[in-house]
C-alpha cells in the first residue's frame, strides 16, 4: 500500500532533514512512497541553502512522489527578490542567514535556479482525504476559494475552528511542542529550527488521520 510522509517547516535544518528522510525510506521499507513537504525551507537556520538542494535533488529523482509546497518564508524571499517588499522584511525574519547559507550579501544574487523553484512551488496538494498547506485555510471560504495569503499566513481564527472541512487540514507554520491533531486539521511545525524535532505524519489509505508519526532526536 503507497504510502505518504507529510514533513513539517525545516528553516535550514538540514541535518535534521537528511536524518528524517532517512527515516522515512526505512519506515516504508520498499513500498511505494510519496514525499509532501508543507513549506518553509529557508531562514532562521544555518542551512538553508543545502536544505533547498536537498528537497530540489529528491525531486528530481522521484519526480511526482515529492510535492514541495511553498510557504510564507519562501514568499517573503520573492518578494523581495522581485523587488515588491523592502529587504529589511524578509532579512529580519531569518532571511540574512540564508543568505550567509548561500554565501551572498544580496538577496538578488540567490542562485536562479532556487528563486524559479520558489516561484515554481504549489500552495496545496489535495490527495482526496486531506489537504496539505503550509499555514491553513479561511474557515469563512470554501476549501477552492481560498486566498493565497491566508494558505500562507492564517492563524486565527484557523487554529481555533473546529468545523469540519471535508479533508483534514495537514499545514504547519504554527510552532508547538508536539505534533497537534484535532478533528479537522494536523499541525507538524514543531520547532526544528528552534531546537525541536523535525516531524512527518505517515498517512495511507485506510484512514484520514495519520497511521504514525515520525520525528529526528
Amino acid at each position: 500500500m503507497p504510502l505518504t510522509y507529510a514533513i513539517g517547516d525545516i528553516h535550514g535544518s538540514l541535518d535534521k532533514l537528511k536524518s528524517l528522510v532517512a527515516g522515512c525510506k526505512e519506515h516504508a521499507a520498499g513500498r511505494v512512497m510519496t514525499f509532501v513537504f508543507l513549506g518553509d525551507y529557508i531562514d532562521r537556520g544555518v542551512e538553508s541553502a543545502g536544505v533547498v538542494r536537498f528537497v530540489i535533488d529528491l525531486q528530481t529523482r522521484l519526480r511526482d512522489r515529492v510535492v514541495a509546497l511553498m510557504g510564507n518564508h519562501e514568499a517573503m524571499a520573492l518578494a523581495v527578490i522581485d523587488g515588491v517588499s523592502p529587504d529589511d522584511l524578509w532579512l529580519s525574519q531569518g532571511g540574512f542567514e540564508t543568505l550567509e547559507s548561500y554565501g551572498i550579501a544580496r538577496p538578488r544574487d540567490v542562485p536562479r535556479q532556487h528563486v524559479e523553484w520558489f516561484l515554481s512551488l504549489p500552495l496545496t496538494y489535495d490527495d482526496g482525504r486531506r489537504v496539505f498547506v503550509h499555514a491553513g485555510v479561511n474557515p469563512e471560504k470554501p476549501l477552492d476559494a481560498q486566498d493565497d495569503n491566508d494558505l500562507l499566513w492564517i492563524r486565527e481564527p484557523f487554529l481555533s475552528d473546529g468545523r469540519d472541512y471535508g479533508r483534514l487540514i495537514v499545514h504547519g507554520h504554527t510552532p508547538v511542542m508536539l505534533p497537534d491533531l484535532r478533528n479537522n486539521r494536523l499541525n507538524l511545525d514543531t520547532g526544528a529550527v528552534f531546537g525541536g524535532p523535525l516531524t512527518a505524519a505517515v498517512f495511507d489509505d485506510t484512514q484520514t488521520d495519520p497511521i504514525e508519526i515520525l520525528q529526528t532526536e
